[in-house]
């Protein structure tokens, strides 16, 4: 009788011919997730198992787990042969100190097996309330449920409860995409969002010196470390916005600030994206939530970039992004009060539907060429 955790996927078995690259993927995110705890991870059957783990650590390999995109759901179980007085001994063993109602169900993969899974359940039933005092029946709506999962190669695996993953695909099966990141709670959102969808990030943040201090800069650390954990490590390219934002608040039209802010940071994200490699820009963007997400808004943005941009939360309403924000801790971190570059300069009265040939005509009085270089000369890199 060998302790295990048992780790399901589940969006992966689509994958037909392809299938095995997903599952090679999932197999070194594990291990990546797992590094420097004292265990073992080996792939048996469509199915992923750690094992030779102390005890103890078990709540802490769940942990890590629940980040690690494409595990659709993980147990901690037993493996024994498959033998049915080994299983009714290790069933027996999980169903001791339980009380109430339980049924049996039973998985038998391994079609040879004498007994059908039918005959299991029942048998292994009967052996529970036998040895096992408190608990009776109930296979409509039990309390407890003991899962036996009879396999081929010669094992079953015994377990009681399921702790959901984060679903989605591996991390890296889905390309590369720069997302960018803010101290608010809508970009590390939708930075997880993508991850949990297989793609591998980096993330462009705008710091405005001295208008924005170094905590608003530690804030925009701490949550790209908190996403690292969902996106096997991320690189954070820190561009001083200062510069840029002086010189629109000099010479533009106060209630186009933002409208021209944001196309210099899509060029700028476009730019080191090409630089590193990658494929896409993120952003937090949620249609109508702020003046800047217009539609007219999106548009005068995307126009400045050849690279798609993609909007994760586009439909998502405030309550749900909070709801994900609080899910994948990124939340207590966002309401810490340090404020970042979108905050300079704020317009009293923003431009809620940019034309774009206005916004053209306005943002040609700046050097736009001259000072996003200057812009990119010194980017920070900060490697979670």
């Amino acid at each position: 009788m060998e302790r295990i955790i048992i780790i399901r996927y589940c969006e992966i078995h689509l994958k037909g011919k392809n299938r095995s690259f997903f599952e090679n993927l999932l197999e070194k995110n594990v291990r990546t997730a797992l590094e420097g705890v004292d265990c073992e991870e080996v792939k048996a059957q469509s199915r992923y198992l750690v094992k030779n783990f102390a005890e103890e650590d078990h709540e802490l390999i769940i942990g890590k787990l629940k980040k690690v995109s494409g595990i659709h759901s993980m147990s901690l179980g037993f493996r024994v042969n498959t033998d049915f007085g080994e299983i009714g001994e290790c069933a027996v063993k999980i169903m001791r100190g339980k009380r109430g109602t339980f049924k049996v169900e039973t998985n038998r993969a391994d079609k040879k097996y004498p007994r059908t899974s039918v005959e299991i359940s029942r048998d292994l039933g009967g052996i529970i309330l036998e040895n096992v005092s408190g608990l009776k029946v109930d296979v409509i709506s039990p309390e407890h449920v003991c899962y036996v999962d009879v396999r081929e190669d010669g094992n079953t695996y015994l377990y009681c409860d399921n702790v959901k993953g984060i679903g989605g695909m591996p991390v890296g099966s889905s390309g590369h995409g720069t997302v960018m990141i803010s101290g608010g709670i809508d970009s590390p959102v939708a930075a997880f969002m993508m991850a949990k969808r297989g793609m591998r990030l980096s993330a462009v943040h705008f710091h405005s010196f001295p208008y924005t201090g170094e905590a608003a800069k530690r804030k925009v650390e701490d949550l790209s470390k908190i996403i690292s954990e969902y996106s096997c490590g991320i690189d954070l390219y820190v561009v001083s916005f200062t510069e840029i934002q002086e010189a629109i608040h000099e010479k533009c039209p106060e209630e186009m600030m933002i409208t021209l802010m944001r196309r210099f940071m899509f060029r700028i994200a476009e730019r080191i994206s090409v630089r590193i490699g990658s494929q896409a820009i993120i952003t937090g963007e949620s249609l109508g939530q702020v003046a800047s997400q217009t539609i007219e808004s999106i548009t005068t943005s995307n126009a400045v970039v050849s690279m798609p941009v993609l909007r994760p939360l586009i439909g998502f309403d405030k309550l749900e992004i909070i709801e994900i924000s609080k899910k994948i801790g990124t939340y207590d971190t966002y309401i810490l009060p340090y404020e970042d570059c979108c905050t300079v300069f704020l317009p009293r009265y923003p431009l809620i539907k940019p034309k774009t040939d206005r916004v053209i005509e306005e943002e040609s009085k700046l050097d736009v060429d001259a000072l996003i270089a200057r812009a990119l000369e010194n980017v920070e890199v900060i490697r979670f």
